[in-house]
């Protein structure tokens, strides 16, 4: 049932970077170590102490926004690819200098896009800026002390800020997950939520049709919106879609109260947090506009020229993103889209070893799903598979007319005992079928021709029609691997 409302969603994702040492001085990037013992002069912001920029955090920005199709530092009146860098000013524990090095009005890339599935979600910028502390507070209940661990203080951050695009809390984590899945790719950050390094704030609000037009200033003549809430630092994509929900739920609910006195101009804007173990949001504070944070440029650090070199030079480097991956695999294998975003969901290696498999085999639907049914419930990564491309390429290959729970008996045994596939037959008692796939693909043709009238009812939507199908091709060929027979009576099916 569609919502009274349209929720609109915007994010802006924080993402640390893949560096050996902090944003502005040579304390190392790591995380886990003990409390205080990554920090300097620089980065605790003690007097006399200067920063210098690190190289490499720079160069793994600008690969992560050229993949977001952002524009680089090329903003009207100034020298072309000028950036730089701005103190942006507030009070915080785990905020040593009360300021952090950021970027305002010139961001080093901006006005990019990203691809999801059934939308394109505007990226407004994508700028550089040093990561705060972090506070650890007691758990007990018992109001007990908040200490301050300042190792993660200057480390390299790069926030990517969206249009509100986003109708859905499904379509907010597809974005989040493109995000995660394309930064790994490009070894930009490792994107692990829970350790922080990469984390999510949420822009919510919802548009409500009215009756009538015509409401008060800063309110569409046909919808009223809601006060903008932000979401603050959600740690995992679960949170992120409740979150989201329960948010505009809420903010339907103080709607509904006295929908024809809502006045948008006097509720102030919101910074909330998300309270997971009580499924809510939990008001924080008035959301600050720019001018509280009374940006100027850091006079300590020069700006910053990107040249043409520089940005074709990361861009040879960058490689095949997942974007173009997918289409690839969906226009030179025939995968469905399904087929081609789970392949390309695992990472690069997975997509390698798809098409070496797929490239002996000459069948690139039997390599995509002998990989889901064998191989990925077994591994996250593909290098974890002790058995190469060629020897699994052969597998395939070999036991394709057996049942899926022979194959299964078969890889177990020669994970446990060794890649060769003859000793696991022998060991196991499995012997190989003479069922060829194009015999029983046959027999299936004959099937849906003598059976109208299942052919019939299932394209009226009787999906359990073709079984009858299925079970004349088993008659005529006992012993047939069913799971095959299916796929197969699948695949004809399909065709008319």
């Amino acid at each position: 049932m569609a919502e009274p409302y349209e929720t609109v969603i915007g994010l802006e994702v924080h993402v640390q970077l893949l560096t050996t040492t902090k944003l502005f001085c040579g304390c190392l990037n790591k995380f886990g170590l003990p409390p205080n013992t990554a920090t300097c002069p620089v980065c605790l912001g003690l007097p006399g102490s200067l920063p210098v920029m690190n190289r490499e955090a720079f160069r793994l920005a600008l690969r992560a926004a050229l993949a977001l199709n952002c524009k680089i530092a090329s903003h009207p009146g100034q020298a072309p690819g000028f950036t730089k860098w701005d103190r942006k000013q507030y009070y915080y524990p785990d905020l040593p200098k009360n300021y952090q090095i950021s970027q305002y009005d010139l961001p080093f890339s901006h006005d990019g896009w990203l691809e999801i599935p059934g939308n394109r979600v505007g990226i407004i910028r994508a700028h550089l800026e040093e990561d705060a502390g972090k506070n650890l507070h007691d758990e007990s209940g018992r109001g007990g002390d908040t200490r301050v661990d300042l190792n993660r203080t200057g480390t390299p951050l790069l926030e990517i800020v969206s249009h509100p695009d986003m109708n859905t809390s499904e379509e907010a984590v597809a974005y989040l997950e493109e995000i995660r899945l394309m930064l790994r790719e490009l070894r930009v950050s490792d994107c692990e939520m829970q350790e922080g390094s990469l984390r999510c704030d949420a822009n919510v609000n919802i548009h409500v049709p009215l009756a009538s037009p015509g409401r008060e200033s800063g309110e569409s003549s046909d919808y009223a919106a809601t006060p903008l809430v932000e979401i603050k630092n959600l740690n995992s994509f679960r949170a992120v879609g409740r979150a989201i929900k329960y948010e505009a739920e809420r903010q339907f609910a103080e709607f509904q109260k006295d929908p024809a006195g809502y006045r948008l101009d006097k509720i102030a804007k919101t910074t909330a947090g998300w309270d997971e173990a009580k499924g809510r949001t939990e008001v924080q504070r008035h959301k600050e506009e720019a001018a509280d944070y009374r940006y100027f440029p850091d006079p300590d650090l020069v700006p910053v020229v990107v040249s043409a070199e520089q940005i074709e030079a990361v861009r040879a480097e960058m490689g095949e993103l997942p974007q173009q991956q997918r289409a690839r695999l969906v226009k030179q294998y025939g995968l469905s889209d399904y087929d081609a975003e789970v392949l390309t969901a695992k990472g690069r290696g997975t997509v390698a070893y798809f098409e070496s498999v797929a490239g002996i085999l000459g069948d690139a639907k039997a390599a995509s799903n002998r990989m889901s049914d064998l191989i990925f419930p077994r591994v996250d990564a593909i290098e974890a598979f002790p058995i190469p491309a060629p020897a699994f390429a052969e597998f395939v290959r070999k036991t394709g007319p057996l049942s899926k729970q022979d194959r299964l008996d078969l890889l177990a045994h020669m994970l446990e005992h060794g890649v060769d596939l003859d000793a696991a037959m022998a060991a196991t008692g499995i012997k190989p079928q003479t069922f060829h796939e194009s015999t029983l693909r046959a027999a299936v043709v004959a099937a849906i021709a003598a059976n109208p009238k299942a052919v019939a009812d299932f394209k009226k939507g009787k999906d359990a029609a073709k079984m009858s199908i299925v079970g004349a091709v088993m008659k005529g060929n006992k012993g047939a691997p069913n799971d095959v027979v299916r796929r197969l009576v699948d695949e004809e099916l399909a065709k008319l």
